[in-house]
Order: C-alpha cells, then sequence, then structure tokens
C-alpha cells in the first residue's frame, strides 16, 4: 500500500532550485533512507511533504492527503523529527511531551498513558523533569523523535534521528525504527551509509534537488566495481570514483 506519493516536487528560491521535479513513493513497511550531500535538497523535499513549505510545483500525498490543498490533515497523519529537534526549551520534558499530547487531541488518562509508552520507549525517565534547554544534544534528540511518536501515526519523517547519540543510543533508536516499520512507513534523512544498511529496506541518493539513484543497498552497490557504498556515494553524487 502507498502511503507517501511525491508528484513531480520542486521548490525554488528565487533563482536557486532548491529541490528539482522529485517523483517516488514510499510504502507501508518500508523504511526510505533518503541520503545526499548538505544541500541536496533532502530537509527541503521533507519540510514539503510534511506540509511546512508549499511547493513552487508539484506536490505530494501522504495517505491520500493532498500536502498543499489538505495540510491539516496531512499533518495528522505524520510523525515528523525536524533538522535539530526544535523545541520549547524552558518547558520540562514531561510539560513538553503533555503540550504535544494536548495540541494531537489527547487529554486526561489517554495523554497520560501515550505519554509513558514514548518516554519507556525513548528511555526518558531519568531526565522528565528536567528543562529541555539543560539536556544533552543526545537527550534532546531521542525527545524529538517521541514527540514524533506519541500519537502513532502511519506515516514518520525523520530527518537524521541518530544525531548527536553514542552509539548505544543509535542502535537503540535504529531498533525502535525496524520495529515500528512493520505498519508503517518511514523516510529517513543520513548521511551515515551504515544506518542505510542497518534500518532502510530501499535508498534513494539525491543531488542538487534531483533524485541520482533509488534502490536497495545490494543495487546501489552494483553500481560501482567493489561495491563499497562509500564508493557508491561519490560516484552518483560527484560523477567520479576514487584514484585507483
Amino acid at each position: 500500500m502507498t502511503m507517501v506519493e511525491i508528484d513531480h516536487l520542486s521548490k525554488s528560491f528565487g533563482d536557486f532550485r532548491a529541490v528539482d521535479d522529485i517523483s517516488l513513493t514510499v510504502s507501508k513497511g518500508e523504511v526510505l533512507g533518503f541520503l545526499g550531500p548538505n544541500g541536496a535538497g533532502k530537509t527541503t523535499t521533507m519540510r514539503m511533504v510534511c506540509g511546512f513549505l508549499t511547493p513552487t510545483s508539484g506536490t505530494a500525498r501522504v495517505c491520500g492527503h493532498d500536502v498543499v490543498t489538505q495540510s491539516r490533515a496531512t499533518k495528522q497523519v505524520i510523525g515528523y523529527l525536524p533538522e535539530g529537534s526544535p523545541s520549547y526549551d524552558d518547558m520540562s520534558v514531561r510539560n513538553f511531551l503533555r503540550f504535544i499530547a494536548e495540541i494531537r487531541g489527547f487529554t486526561g488518562q489517554e495523554r497520560d498513558d501515550r505519554i509513558h509508552r514514548v518516554v519507556k520507549r525513548l528511555d526518558l525517565g531519568d531526565v522528565i523533569e528536567r528543562p529541555i534547554d539543560v539536556l544533552s544534544k543526545g537527550y534532546r534528540r531521542r525527545v524529538g523523535l517521541a514527540q514524533s511518536i506519541l500519537h502513532d501515526p502511519p506515516v514518520l519523517i525523520l530527518d537524521e534521528p541518530t544525531d548527536g547519540l553514542d552509539p548505544n543510543q543509535k542502535h537503540e533508536v535504529r531498533g525502535l525504527i525496524k520495529e515500528m516499520s512493520t505498519d508503517k512507513a518511514i523516510v529517513i534523512s543520513t548521511h551515515i551509509l551504515e544506518e542505510v544498511e542497518a534500518v532502510c529496506s530501499r535508498a534513494v541518493i539525491i543531488g542538487r534537488g534531483k533524485v541520482l539513484a533509488d534502490g536497495t543497498a545490494a543495487d546501489l552497490r552494483a553500481l560501482v566495481p567493489g561495491g563499497n557504498l562509500d564508493e557508491v556515494f561519490r560516484f552518483v553524487t560527484t560523477g567520479r570514483q576514487a584514484a585507483e
């Protein structure tokens, strides 16, 4: 079942074309790795899919909802972890999650149960009463992940979900993503190639706003002799292999 459909999506900022006619789909049960160098258009694409940026042309549909004409309905079915995990830093973790839950329409016992589940899943119990602005980068990232899954959405859009996490935390978050992927469509923006092999069933490489490659890790490995993913990434984004 197709959950995300990106249809000739483009975005320009003045004369700069950040995203250039991207089309792709993501199905239920699929974890799509969205790869590309800085400035490739990954974050801009994700913001358009989530309804936070209006496309210059084209559109996207999430669970059948058009991101341009049905922005509110789109946001209801997406869990979004933005770049940098923005939050209200003066709030405690508990109060921030309560705020998110209530915005999502949950109150009373259901609100408290959902907060309890995500706090346990992301191992936030030790910091739940602390203000967010005193947390480490890793904990802030985990709070961002917690708010993105609190309403159990069918689609997750995660921008660098393991950024700032230590190796054990990365392993745990990757395990959580794989666990959730059975009944969701998940898109992960990353520049970490090992993450693609660890959790992604498919990868799309973009550069200068265009899709340059789309396939499984094995498909991408077949693009260059030796099949090293670092070499694949270099070859696809620059058109060159490393010197022999």
